[in-house]
């Protein structure tokens, strides 16, 4: 009855579109609001001829390949329009068809509408589990899912979930498909979905291209990673209540296993659709990417399965990581990610040979839900939820945070800079610097670990994003290259005068000169060549000369070392002006401050140095103000530094210990949402004379809060402490109060707020 034909890898699932319209009119959806559409061209439903067709060609493939299994999907549009008798008589046909040869899997995933009891005593008889699609409580899920009059579908849904969780029909609920809206509160997703207590969770990212990118509101630059990750941590601090498939594939990849989904890993995708009229087609989901892109030609009428498993397209999705484009070889995550869902990678004119449209979301969600799982498998206790980020949020909601909460955060803040590179290079393009980047870090990842960890990074990759090119890339792989001791040649970008490799040091160049330039580093000596000139710097000597700058390394009591950045033009996104490079006296007066100051904060405030200690790793000297006010700054994208104008040591000590309480804070921010994004509450404070934001009143109340402690200490030792003490604790307390009545707080915020609360009234018990 069958025969062997071709090659090819075996094929292994089906998505079978039974019916081909849909009885919502979902504004979100890939099938019917994507560019490709061939719908309109196909029959309503599949015909008797057709069905016998496919089931046929699956088992005929089964047996050639010697499948044991194999798992057919019934899909659309909406599987339940064919309605009850049609439902028995293409599962029968099925079921007869296929099982002789190998086992049947059958599952159907339904917008559920129209499921009841005599629909579910049919799947019930013939083995078909059933996957729902939900979004979330009812705004979230009829923001998109709504009937053509505009009617929302989350009542029938919910009462078609709870046929589902009966004794009779449990065996058939499969779980929750669920995509995701940024719009829509992650939290709230997760607790309603939880609610129906579903065996499994899927979460989707909203279809979407290179040509046609997701919506990114907000200044965020993954928003995806940050939403799904609040989800992580709520699943994390309950105990893991339910399946949710995403996470699952996350650790699975983690530990060099599969991933079992085809949204991440370098798991091989055996599938096939087959539309309503026969035809062969690949997943849907590359509907979005141009018309006709998920067609075959081929049909089951006239055409084995094996036919469509030598395809070009469809054999390209079995080759695992060598089919991923040359970036996602590169990858350090790449086993885990596996280049994103293949519809996500199109471009037009390289088709998906790129990244995922998501890249940085991918990789700040890889990097953060790793790192959570290790921590939660450390920490995790009986008696405690073992959710990381809550131990993260009370340390430094106490004002302070001990070396491992603040590594933690430098840990977090890490993975989204390197994200946001991969952003730009997807954005941009990649360059032979970029190859050069990965070639060093598969060689000494350690010392790309250490110049991607430079604070100014991350700044320049935003910057870019909003426009720009990828020169600094040539400075971050000749940096790496140095750093790890190997010869280099490539090509780097002069800034006014300077060219600077992060963590190693900065070669300048005549006032005003910019453009392309040559560099290479063979071991021992940088060469720089520019305009056929060329500037020689022998490292060996650790010594400055006029067109070399080694960076500035300031070794601190316990053996803390703090780099003095004078060179790098990215960190020119301080709000005041920069000095040039420092003269040598300058630089002597700047490392005598800062010892003197880190002498002090540990002396006075030892609460707050091991947070400096752990991740403060950059001081950018400002200009001094004229009328000879104080100055510092920091910038909320540069993570480790702070900026200041050279300050007597008492005072510089404040300076710092101020300013990296924004740091800590941004870098929470980063990770959570303390107050509400879409609040536009505003409030009278006393160190401004205009009204601010939550966001603003809440980093100004954690910064002056450390300020005022400073100072308290110093009450009797210093003249104009009292002063001081008096005006900063009075401010932190009043914003405190204004804070909790703005109503623009989340839970979490309120807590956070509370527990730095409770550390300013301690001073006074």
């Amino acid at each position: 009855m069958f025969r062997a034909s071709g090659a090819g890898p075996p094929i292994g699932q089906y998505i079978l579109k039974v019916h081909g319209r849909c009885d919502l009119a979902c504004d979100h959806c890939y099938v019917y609001q994507s560019v490709d559409q061939s719908w309109r061209d196909k029959p309503r439903s599949m015909s008797s001829p057709v069905l016998r067709a496919a089931a046929r060609r699956v088992a005929e493939h089964a047996a050639a390949r010697g499948l044991s299994r194999v798992r057919v999907v019934l899909h659309g549009g909406e599987p339940l329009l064919v309605g009850v008798e049609r439902m028995r008589e293409l599962l029968a046909c099925l079921r007869s068809t296929i099982e002789p040869v190998a086992g049947l899997d059958l599952i159907m995933q339904t917008n559920a509408v129209r499921l009841d009891a005599p629909m579910c005593e049919v799947l019930k008889e013939h083995g078909v589990r059933v996957g729902v699609s939900l979004d979330g409580d009812r705004e979230a899920n009829d923001r998109h899912r709504r009937f053509a009059n505009g009617d929302g579908s989350f009542d029938r849904v919910r009462a078609a979930l709870a046929l589902l969780r009966t004794p009779a029909y449990r065996e058939l609920y499969a779980g929750l498909l669920c995509t995701i809206d940024l719009a829509n509160d992650p939290e709230l997703v997760y607790e309603a979905l939880l609610a129906e207590l579903p065996p499994r969770v899927d979460f989707l990212l909203p279809h979407a291209t290179w040509q046609h990118p997701p919506p990114r509101p907000g200044d965020d630059p993954t928003p995806y990673a940050t939403w799904l990750s609040a989800i992580h941590r709520r699943w994390l601090a309950d105990r893991r209540p339910m399946r949710i498939r995403l996470f699952e594939a996350l650790e699975s990849t983690a530990r060099g296993g599969p991933s079992g989904s085809e949204q991440l890993g370098a798991d091989s995708v055996d599938l096939v659709v087959i539309e309503t009229d026969g035809h062969y087609e690949q997943v849907d989901t590359i509907k979005t990417a141009y018309p006709g892109a998920p067609r075959t030609g081929l049909t089951v009428l006239t055409h084995p399965v094996d036919d469509v498993a030598v395809l070009a397209p469809v054999a390209a999705r079995q080759t695992g990581i060598d089919g991923l484009s040359p970036t996602c070889r590169t990858c350090p995550v790449v086993t885990q990610c596996g280049g994103g869902l293949y519809a996500h990678r199109y471009r037009p004119g390289t088709g998906f040979d790129n990244p995922s449209v998501y890249c940085a979301d991918l990789r700040v969600l890889i990097d953060r839900t790793n790192e959570e799982n290790r921590m939660h498998a450390e920490n995790g206790k009986p008696e405690d939820t073992g959710a990381v980020p809550t131990a993260v949020i009370h340390q430094i909601a106490s004002g302070f945070g001990d070396a491992e909460t603040i590594g933690w955060l430098a840990e977090q803040e890490l993975a989204i800079t390197r994200a946001l590179l991969f952003a730009v290079v997807d954005q941009h393009g990649a360059n032979a610097a970029w190859e050069i980047l990965g070639n060093v870090e598969a060689m000494a990842p350690d010392a790309v670990r250490e110049v991607l960890a430079h604070p100014y990074v991350r700044p320049w990759a935003v910057e870019r994003l909003r426009g720009g090119g990828v020169s600094y890339l040539g400075a971050l792989a000749a940096a790496s290259a140095v750093r790890a001791g190997i010869p280099v040649e490539v090509e780097v970008e002069a800034v006014d005068g300077v060219v600077h490799l992060p963590e190693v040091g900065t070669v300048h160049l005549p006032i005003g000169a910019t453009g392309p330039a040559r560099l290479r580093f063979d071991g021992a000596a940088l060469r720089l060549t520019r305009s056929g000139e060329e500037i020689v710097a022998d490292l060996s000597r650790h010594a400055p000369t006029e067109s070399w700058q080694p960076v500035r390394r300031v070794a601190l009591a316990d053996g803390w070392t703090v780099r003095i950045e004078d060179g790098d033009p990215a960190r020119a996104c301080h709000r005041w002006p920069l000095t040039g490079r420092l003269r040598d006296d300058e630089e002597r007066d700047w490392r005598s401050a800062l010892a003197e100051a880190w002498q002090l904060i540990r002396a006075e405030v030892p609460g707050y140095a091991p947070a400096l200690r752990t991740a403060l790793r950059t001081v950018v000297p400002l200009r001094a103000d004229e009328s000879g006010a104080q100055r510092a700054s920091t910038a909320r994208h540069a993570f480790g530094s702070v900026a200041a104008a050279l300050a007597e040591p008492a005072d510089l000590a404040v300076l710092l210990v101020h300013e990296f309480q924004h740091g800590k804070l941004g870098a929470l921010l980063d990770l959570c949402d303390l107050f509400d994004l879409n609040s536009d509450a505003r409030m009278m404070v006393g160190w401004r004379p205009d009204p601010r934001p939550v966001e603003g009143v809440l980093q100004g109340v954690y910064a002056h809060a450390a300020v005022a402690d400073l100072h308290r200490v110093r009450l009797g030792r210093d003249e104009h402490a009292e002063q001081v003490y008096a005006k900063y604790h009075r401010w932190t307390v009043d914003a405190i109060d204004g804070l909790r009545a703005t109503g623009g707080l989340t839970p979490l915020g309120e807590d956070f707020v509370d527990r730095l609360a409770a550390t300013v009234q301690a001073w006074d018990s």
